[in-house]
């Protein structure tokens, strides 16, 4: 899922496992192209039976898009965070809508999981700030 040509750090896929042969989409994405192309990828797997998409396609916003931007600066520019930038896949995804902010992925540490929140918490014409990375055990 994460090499599809459309998927960004704007984005969040997820899935799991449900019976045997069933697998269950779930995340949100900025386009529904994304959506379509998570499914049919999934779909041409061997072993999937069965495939269930909850992936939510998020609202058109000028104001979500403008945040994106700046959460992007906020959380990438950061000095301690900015060495994920330079990943082929940035671990931290920014998700907004509207104007609410949730990040997800996996982080180092405890540290920098607080300095991307941080972050994040800065960012003018934000109205909540959901911290769900993950810390590398």
């Amino acid at each position: 899922l994460i090499m599809l040509p459309n998927y960004t750090l704007f984005d969040n896929l997820e899935f799991r496992i449900a019976e045997t042969d069933t697998v269950v989409l779930s995340g949100q994405v900025t386009r529904p192209i994304l959506k379509s192309e998570a499914e049919s990828v999934v779909r041409r797997l061997e072993r999937a039976g069965k495939v269930v998409n909850n992936i939510e396609v998020l609202p058109l916003s000028p104001q979500d898009d403008r945040i994106r931007v700046a959460a992007y600066r906020a959380i990438y520019g950061k000095p301690g965070l900015d060495r994920y930038a330079r990943m082929a896949i940035p671990p931290i995804h920014i998700i907004v809508r509207n104007g609410d902010i949730t990040l997800v992925g996996l982080v180092d540490n405890q540290a920098d999981k607080d300095l991307a929140g941080l972050a994040a918490q800065g960012i003018p014409g934000t109205f909540k700030i959901v911290n769900s990375l993950s810390v590398k055990k």
